[in-house]
């Protein structure tokens, strides 16, 4: 606490001469020049007192005179710095005009090294207990949780910024998926929906275009992520990967009318096997597979009509679902086999949400969106570095492309 005597007026000027004294026999008693009860931790205090006051003097110097603006004594916030914690005394004026620079009225903490730190840390998926308990072994200093969320605060224009970033004019393929995440809304905890969209640009590179969220997962909410997408600048996508959610291949063509687009096969495999008893699994995927992993669409379309043939009056609900979703379905069977791994699946979307659960995993609820939003930008950030190489065939697949969609996708 400070000194009420010291409410009034404060001395602006240090006395080096007493503090290297103090500093001389604390470094021969062997007192730490950082850290808790550090050497250098009254100087930097002495010397941001003395910077206030000047900005103090200045501020008043500089106010107009119908204004009559005075001093009105101290206030007292706990900052937090690499080198230790200690009490700061700031000068105020009556009018409550006076905003200080060099430590603002609601900052709490001083060096860019430590903020630094702490985002580091919290990048890597670290809840606030773990990075305090960090920040206490590297600096022999306490950090609340106010003072971590504080500083986490500062990704949010950033990821703003990110989130609305230009994009290329054409992706040659997205992957579109959700990922379910728990939020407080209004008090309680709720389940939200993540969007993401992993794109593969024209180098073969994956990034994740952007993230949204929403209370459900739809085609109407979608269409509205893939407007997002355009009004930063997509102009065409040419193969768009997704699951079975009903309305989305159409959401897609509304917005992108020439893209095609492939649904996830094993989704659609999962969504089958619900209606097949267990003991018969086995027999049903056998046959099954002879039609998604038939060399040519004709033949695959022939091994559909023979599993009706053999399944269709057993489990009539699970051949419907192939027959009304074909069209999206068979997409693949137009390319190579090194477009079909790539397409036939959403795999790659569905990897990077497992990398994201990994930093996610110590937050049973976010407190709120901006929470979410911050930890999984972070993650985002994280992956990315790891891709930095065109995908494994990349350039036959650029080639097989440019011919599949000559005039939408030339190779660089």
């Amino acid at each position: 606490m400070i000194n009420k005597k010291n409410l009034v007026s404060k001395k602006s000027n240090i006395n080096f001469e007493s503090f290297k004294e103090e500093f001389l026999s604390g470094i021969k008693a062997g007192k730490p020049l950082s850290g808790k009860d550090g050497l250098l931790t009254p100087l930097i205090k002495e010397l941001l007192e003395t910077a206030l006051e000047g900005e103090l003097e200045s501020h008043l110097d500089n106010e107009p005179e119908e204004i009559a603006n005075r001093r009105n004594g101290y206030t007292s916030k706990t900052m937090t710095t690499a080198d230790g914690s200690f009490e700061l005394a700031t000068p105020r004026d009556r009018a409550g005009t006076f905003e200080p620079v060099i430590v603002k009225k609601r900052q709490t903490t001083l060096t860019e090294e430590l903020d630094q730190k702490i985002l580091s840390l919290y990048s890597l998926g670290n809840s606030y207990q773990d990075i305090s308990k960090h920040i206490t072994e590297l600096y022999g200093i306490e950090v609340s949780s106010a003072t971590i969320s504080g500083i986490t605060d500062k990704l949010i224009p950033v990821i703003s910024e990110w989130r609305s970033r230009p994009l290329e004019k054409v992706y040659p393929i997205i992957f579109l998926d959700g990922m379910y995440c728990k939020a407080r809304d209004n008090g309680k905890v709720v389940t939200k929906v993540l969007y993401n969209i992993l794109g593969v640009n024209s180098e073969g590179v994956k990034e994740i275009l952007g993230f949204y969220i929403a209370d459900s997962e739809g085609a109407n909410f979608w269409l509205g992520v893939l407007n997002d997408l355009k009004h930063r600048g997509i102009e065409d996508v040419l193969i768009a990967c997704v699951d079975g959610l009903v309305g989305f291949a159409d959401a897609i063509t509304a917005v992108f009318p020439k893209t095609e687009v492939q649904m996830c096969v094993v989704h659609q495999i999962r969504n089958s096997l619900k209606y097949v008893v267990s003991k018969e699994q086995k027999e049903f995927m056998s046959d099954l597979k002879l039609v998604y992993k038939a060399a040519t669409l004709d033949l695959a379309e022939t091994n559909l009509l023979k599993l009706e043939e053999k399944w269709g009056k057993r489990y009539p609900a699970a051949i419907k679902s192939w027959h009304n979703n074909w069209s999206n379905l068979s997409t693949y069977f137009k390319y190579s086999e090194d477009i079909r791994r790539l397409i036939y699946t959403t795999n790659a979307i569905e990897g990077y949400h497992r990398q994201v659960r990994k930093y996610t995993k110590t937050k049973a609820a976010f407190s709120n969106e901006n929470a979410l939003f911050k930890l999984v930008y972070c993650a985002c950030q994280q992956i990315h570095k790891k891709w930095t190489k065109p995908m494994a065939n990349w350039a036959l697949i650029a080639s097989q492309l440019s011919i599949s969609f000559e005039g939408r996708f030339n190779l660089i």
